[in-house]
């Protein structure tokens, strides 16, 4: 029984995960309304807002799953990359934690768990798959062969599809976060009334570039004055130029792989047209896509959790190290980096 601990930025995450039974609960806060006055995170006060909301989500996890301190087997939490503040906040809670209950502490990395996160599905999806990593910062394409066996395929030249729609979403005034933003603007308006670039499409590799996406978005709203419909539309159409950049590289890359199968994780995975537009792409090339739950696409503690039992159950000697009140956080951390693990 493992419990899970997410802090990496924006969003309070824990969840209790067993072996044998599965998830047993989770919760989640989000700081968006903390934020949005801002237009995006504040690193002190995301920080300050962990430290308040971690241990009454936990109480709540563990009255959700019926379970006590006691029968925690490991305490595992982000390690990195994110918010350096954010992230101890997690890391002392669970390594405290662990070294008081005598449990193996597991710090794990943000990216792997939004990887995996899709495996909590049913049906699961088996390795050797390709998948597309679309959360906050990054955009990536990945080769995943088994469990800390990870291969980068293609990723951004500069900002993140994550990043882009924050950012059109300020150009637009819609506030903070921007991709639910963007998305519900999209459904009042048409994509193809207004002309927005798809970046590296034909790029003949497997990189994103979306940094001039956004600026051609300014150009809009600073060449006229868009009335409500207008807005809707660009809205619309940034959004269609997103997901048809990514569907197509993600096709690319399954046909370059000679997969069969493609997973979908991160915030970006949640957006109902990327999901639509994908699977209708996924059926006509003949393989197989999978994405997690919604509410397992933004950070949560379910994957944290999910994550540290893969890894625990491929090399438990290994993986499992007493609490003993000395970690570090890694702000920034290569996925690559992870050494893997086998039966």
């Amino acid at each position: 029984m493992i419990l899970g601990i997410e802090t990496s930025c924006d969003e309070t995450g824990v969840a209790l995960y067993d072996s044998t039974h599965g998830l047993l609960g989770h919760a989640l806060h989000t700081q968006a309304a903390l934020h949005a006055e801002y237009g995006g995170v504040v690193p002190e006060l995301a920080s300050r807002d962990h430290i308040r909301r971690v241990l009454p989500l936990t109480r709540e996890v563990l009255q959700q799953a019926k379970a006590s301190l006691q029968e925690i087997d490991a305490v595992a939490y982000t390690a990195g990359p994110g918010l350096a503040g954010a992230l101890l906040v997690g890391a002392g809670v669970a390594e405290g934690l662990a070294w008081s209950l005598d449990v193996p502490a597991i710090g794990i990395h943000h990216l792997e768990g939004h990887l995996l996160a899709p495996l909590l599905e049913n049906p699961a999806p088996a390795f050797p798959f390709v998948a597309l990593l679309v959360s906050g910062g990054h955009t990536q394409l990945m080769r995943v062969s088994a469990i800390g066996q990870y291969e980068l395929l293609g990723e951004t030249l500069d900002d993140a599809a994550g990043e882009a729609f924050d950012k059109t979403a300020q150009l637009l005034e819609l506030g903070y976060p921007g991709g639910p933003q963007i998305a519900r603007l999209a459904e009042q308006g048409q994509a193809g009334r207004v002309k927005l670039p798809r970046p590296m499409l034909h790029s003949h590799d497997l990189d994103f570039s979306f940094s001039g996406l956004k600026t051609a978005v300014m150009l809009q709203v600073k060449n006229r004055q868009l009335e409500a419909q207008a807005r809707a539309d660009v809205a619309a159409e940034f959004e269609a130029a997103i997901v048809d950049v990514l569907v197509a590289k993600s096709v690319e890359a399954v046909k370059r792989s000679d997969l069969e199968r493609l997973v979908v994780a991160g915030g970006v995975g949640a957006n109902i047209s990327l999901r639509k537009k994908l699977s209708a792409a996924a059926a006509r090339a003949g393989f197989s896509v999978f994405y997690p739950a919604p509410e397992f696409c933004t950070d949560n503690g379910a994957m944290i959790a999910f994550a540290a039992a893969m890894r625990l159950q491929h090399a438990p000697a290994k993986q499992a190290p007493r609490g003993s009140g000395n970690f570090s956080v890694r702000p920034r951390w290569d996925l690559s980096s992870l050494e893997a693990v086998s039966r």
